[in-house]
């Protein structure tokens, strides 16, 4: 397996050292399947100075995923391109939230952290007192009371 040296987390995973050839080997395809991938956009190796495809164990996983897909489930090309797609698109809104969810935490905190230096630690906008005697008057508008 592709990932038995590297996970996710490391930084290897997403390193775009691997030659074409070997590439297509941990994938289980040719070569020029990698290339018609790479031209569909499936795939986006990156490249080495003289040109060369370069690619990443990441890389690697995406196209047995892309194979799994297609010859498992018999999903084509296009249908495989936009589930990728979407995929992406879906990492993305999860590390999104992720990233709201502890600027979330960090703003409680610092709203904990100002109302206990305030002089009124409740967490009323506006201090009130207990002997309030204000008293609200309400009548019915005497236009309308005469219909």
């Amino acid at each position: 397996m592709a990932s038995e040296f590297v996970s996710a987390g490391d930084p290897a995973y997403d390193a775009k050292v691997l030659m074409i050839s070997v590439a297509a080997r941990m994938a289980g395809m040719h070569p020029q399947t990698l290339r018609q991938y790479d031209r569909l956009g499936l795939v986006q190796p990156g490249r080495a100075p003289g040109g060369g495809r370069r690619y990443s164990v990441r890389d690697v996983m995406l196209l047995r995923e892309v194979q799994r897909l297609s010859q498992d489930d018999g999903v084509n090309l296009a249908g495989i391109k936009r589930i990728i797609g979407l995929e992406r698109m879906l990492e993305q809104m999860q590390q999104r939230i992720a990233d709201l969810e502890t600027a979330l935490d960090t703003a409680y905190a610092r709203m904990a952290e100002m109302e206990s230096l305030s002089a009124f630690p409740r967490r009323d906008l506006v201090p009130t007192t207990r002997t309030s005697t204000a008293v609200v008057v309400w009548q019915q508008s005497r236009a309308r009371g005469r219909d």
